[in-house]
Formats: structure tokens, sequence, C-alpha cells
């Protein structure tokens, strides 16, 4: 075999070689938590049973979801919430569905005497999902809700 088949079917190796390890590294490139098919609903207290505000979300991470943080909040307020601020929002309570994706709940009970003094009107709820390998997503706007008199 000549020396110049040889060093071309090198070269053609080498370059084969590169670009199936930057498809690997393509294909393992971490990915941001996603949020999906979130709701929102505010029950009103009865004579009987305290109220309750809940968000429900889907939420997906290829290394697998550690926190749900979820700050609920009145549009009247002009309230603005960062995702520094987020850090310290109450935990959502999450369950795994598959490897990747777990389905996360908050749940605020709402008496009498509390939901007399909210502000009426459309809420928004701010999320701040993080990953297990630390990847964040901050959605400022996850869900809107309504609360009536």
């Amino acid at each position: 075999m000549s020396k110049r088949i040889l060093f071309t079917s090198l070269i053609g190796a080498v370059a084969l070689g590169g670009v199936a390890a930057g498809g690997l590294a393509l294909a393992s490139a971490p990915t941001e938590p996603t949020l999906e098919n979130g709701s929102a609903r505010y029950v009103a207290p009865s004579e009987g049973s305290a109220g309750s505000f809940t968000y429900t979300v889907d939420v997906s991470d290829d290394s697998g979801i550690r926190t749900l943080k979820v700050l609920a909040w009145p549009a009247s307020s002009k309230l603005d919430p960062t995702e520094v601020e987020l850090r310290s929002a109450e935990n959502a309570k999450c369950r795994s569905t598959s490897d990747e994706t777990t389905r996360c709940t908050y749940t605020l009970k709402v008496t009498k005497r509390e939901a007399a003094e909210l502000a009426k009107g459309t809420w928004h709820v701010s999320a701040l999902a993080t990953a297990k390998d630390g990847d964040t997503t901050f959605v400022p706007r996850a869900a809107a809700f309504d609360v009536t008199p």
C-alpha cells in the first residue's frame, strides 16, 4: 500500500472520528429544565372549609429535578419578581413520573380572614426550577389565575 493512500485513509478516519465525537458532544449537551402543562387555580373558602391556591406543572430535565420554587403575586401590585428573589420562595412538592420528568404541585391553604385581605383580580405565578445538575429555568409568569370576591 502506498504512503499516499495510507495517509489519505488516516486523514479520513480522523475527520470521521472528529465528526462522531462532535455529534456525541452535541447529543450530550446539558439542557435547562422545561415547564409544561402548568395550571393555577384559586378556590375561595366556604363556610365549612378553607380555600386554597394550587399550582401544578410538569418539570423535565435530562438530569432530573431537584426543586421547584413558586411565588404567587397580584398583578395589581406591579411586582416583577426576579430569579434571585425566587430562590427564597417556598418549594412545591414534587414526585417523579419518569427519569427526566417530575410533577410538581404547590398548594397554599387560604382562610376566610386571609381571603378577605387578598387583592381581587388577576394574580400571576412565578416559578424557578432547579435541575439535579444545577441548571435553572426562571419563568416570571408561569401561570395566571383570578381571585374573585
